[in-house]
């Protein structure tokens, strides 16, 4: 039982914090509830279903070569688990009426990407134990929300723009070069001192996504 809260709770203070951030027009809770159902397991199925396509396709072995390292983390991880998100939020957040505002973007982005990251950080601290789930809960899913802020700040000025096809993919390239980066140090540590590409490329992500918050909240339309 504490494995799995220690899998939840990094995800359910993050969604808490977004959902205050929201502080105009909060989101209906069943329909936020929906969103992050979907990213648990429609996203995750998506993911599952193209990184073995696309691993099939470039067939990297694993080894230490850092182009196949950079072909895995931004194509095989970043934009397959990012496109998984983005399809969600698209096709279904977006199009519903309760995204009235651009600030419902990053609420409804992170919603999908939390979702997404519960149950991957659930399976991961099964599967390895308290002292990931502790690591995790300061790095891979405060990752997954810096992404999907700054995925969600475009999606939803999309939704109130002429320009609908341009921002949302310029959304999922922000968060795929971001995604990737972050993942791309990761896995290149065979390579002394990489460990700090990963943490900088985060705390960077960290600040567009605070300051993508911040121009949304200003901006509201329900800011009167």
């Amino acid at each position: 039982m504490h494995l799995l809260l220690l899998g939840v709770a990094p995800v359910m203070v993050i969604i808490l914090y977004i959902y205050f951030k929201d502080k105009f027009e909060k989101e209906p809770i069943p329909f936020l509830f929906k969103n992050f159902l979907l990213g648990a397991f429609a996203s995750i199925s998506i993911t599952f279903i193209l990184s073995s396509i696309i691993a099939v396709i470039f067939d990297l072995p694993n080894d230490n070569n850092v182009f196949q390292q950079f072909i895995k983390a931004f194509i095989i991880v970043a934009l397959v688990e990012e496109f998984s998100k983005y399809i969600i939020v698209k096709y279904y957040a977006q199009r519903n009426k309760e995204f009235n505002e651009p600030f419902d973007g990053i609420v409804y982005a992170v919603m999908v990407s939390m979702g997404f990251a519960a149950l991957e950080n659930v399976l991961y601290v099964f599967q390895h134990g308290v002292e990931t789930g502790i690591a995790r809960a300061f790095t891979a899913v405060p990752a997954h929300a810096t992404f999907a802020v700054l995925m969600g700040y475009f999606m939803g000025k999309a939704k109130f723009s002429k320009n609908k096809i341009r921002l949302n993919l310029l959304g999922l390239l922000v968060a795929t070069l971001f995604h990737g980066a972050y993942d791309f140090f990761l896995f290149i540590n065979f390579i002394p001192g990489t460990i700090i590409g990963a943490i900088s490329s985060l705390i960077v992500g960290v600040f567009f996504s605070r300051r993508a918050i911040k121009k949304h909240q200003l901006n509201s339309v329900f800011n009167i």
